[in-house]
């Protein structure tokens, strides 16, 4: 598989460093409320990923963060009146409910980062000692940037005005700021009266770890110094991820992420997704309004994750139709096996060219896209052809973590076997142009009271009434 590179700006071929499991970690939710379909458009893409590698035959190890110690769950736990344990485990247990909905693979690890506080004590100790930070008077520590001379390659502030001499005096204590804020920025951040109990015993007095070092510090528990995969949504680049690469590295040592993949914003009809406008969707708004979180997920993964996807309503409908066309195919596929089992096979038969648009780029419209053009040319298939097909076409829907819906159940009728295979001769006439021989089995079906309907592709007999 190949893929993007944010860093370099180019595409490389993932493979494992060291060569048996290949290691990722995503940014995972702050719980201090429903995630929206912003933010699950990003997971989901992330949950796509893991499941093409896997499908691909590759081992993974997925970790994604829960954070749940920052400004706003704070702020939010004080106002609910709530420890800060209990509010974030409600919306902690909310979070996966709709992972689980929109068929997301729980990761291998999900580390909080509360209960890593002494991980992350550790790395600012590691960081004071060697001169990349320093403490300050009202009981807080901040990351020198100016002493890490690669700050800024990833978001591309190296190739700006970047005079890391300003930023002596400038320190970003907030856990986020404005994305062309070129600021200190801090650690660990002393005990304040809007904190409540919120507080732990450190070095440097009573305070809490800042937002950017609970993934350093977890991906070193976890993944060590260097590892194969770091993701996130685009606004995370600056100064989030940045910050990180410069903690981790200067802190640790090694490489950090070998390969960064970032997925773009959503946009929900032409314009910035937000509370004001009323656009701001979760999947229970969703549900409320008739779709299925499938018809979501089918949504979110029918744009490339590096284009903005216009989400709107409108969408779901087209979702809910083409996964019903989609079940269709699969159930004609498998209508046509004629008895034979379809076996769990690593070929993707008609369907190879979904799989391979999967596997460049994560390009997932080109790999929807796929499956409708594999059913297409499986459709006068037969036997243990058509069962195969159908192996390759479940084979993509688990890459693409799709489940299609039930399909209503028609009344069923037993066909003769000398009826179906009459049907069979004269759809093959048909195939040979032999015109006179496909009217004259036609007649024959309908003096046995069968009606034949043909399609373009298919056929289906019916009794007549």
């Amino acid at each position: 598989m190949r893929l993007f590179d944010t860093l370099t700006r180019t595409d490389h071929e993932l493979t494992p460093i060291d060569g048996k499991t290949f290691r990722f970690y995503c940014c995972g939710p702050t719980v201090y409320g429903p995630a929206h379909i912003g933010n699950f458009r990003t997971f989901v893409l992330q949950d796509v990923l893991r499941r093409t590698l896997e499908t691909g035959g590759m081992r993974t190890l997925h970790v994604r963060n829960i954070t749940d110690v920052d400004d706003k769950t704070i702020r939010d736990s004080q106002a609910a009146g709530q420890s800060l344990t209990d509010f974030t485990a409600k919306w902690t247990e909310k979070f996966h409910a709709d992972c689980d909905q929109l068929n997301l693979l729980p990761p291998h690890i999900e580390p909080g980062a509360v209960e890593h506080i002494p991980q992350q004590i550790a790395m600012i100790e590691a960081l004071v000692e060697k001169g990349h930070a320093y403490p300050s008077d009202d009981g807080s520590v901040y990351f020198n940037i100016a002493s890490f001379p690669g700050y800024g390659k990833l978001s591309r502030l190296d190739e700006r005005e970047l005079d890391l001499g300003k930023t002596q005096n400038a320190r970003a204590n907030s856990d986020e700021y404005e994305k062309d804020s070129i600021s200190d920025f801090v650690l660990w951040k002393g005990r304040r009266p809007e904190d409540g109990d919120n507080h732990w015993t450190s070095p440097w007095g009573e305070g809490r770890p800042g937002w950017h070092l609970e993934c350093s510090a977890m991906i070193k528990q976890y993944l060590g110094d260097t590892f194969d995969l770091h993701s996130g949504g685009v606004d995370l680049v600056f100064p989030h991820h940045e910050n990180e690469i410069a903690q981790s590295q200067c802190a640790c040592g090694g490489h950090f992420a070998e390969h960064w993949f970032h997925t773009t914003h959503l946009m929900v009809d032409g314009g910035k997704m937000s509370k004001s406008l009323g656009n701001l969707y979760t999947l229970d708004d969703l549900k409320t309004k008739g779709f299925s979180p499938m018809e979501v997920r089918y949504v979110l993964i029918g744009g490339h994750y590096r284009k903005q996807l216009n989400f709107t309503l409108e969408s779901l409908t087209g979702a809910r139709e083409a996964l019903l066309k989609l079940a269709k195919g699969a159930q004609t596929l498998a209508n046509h096996m004629n008895g034979e089992t379809a076996l769990n096979s690593a070929e993707f038969g008609p369907f190879e060219p979904a799989w391979e648009k999967l596997n460049r780029d994560l390009n997932t419209p080109a790999a929807l896209g796929g499956l409708f053009t594999g059913l297409k040319k499986s459709a006068n298939l037969r036997g243990k052809d058509a069962a195969a097909a159908l192996a390759g076409f479940n084979r993509m829907l688990r890459a693409l973590g799709l489940v299609l819906p039930e399909l209503p159940r028609e009344k069923t009728v037993s066909i003769p076997a000398e009826i179906q295979q009459l049907a069979e001769t004269r759809w093959q006439a048909r195939a040979n142009k032999d015109w006179a021989t496909s009217d004259e089995l036609r007649d024959k079906l309908k003096a046995s009271g069968w009606l034949v309907i043909d399609t373009k592709d298919n056929y289906t007999l019916k009794p007549e009434a």
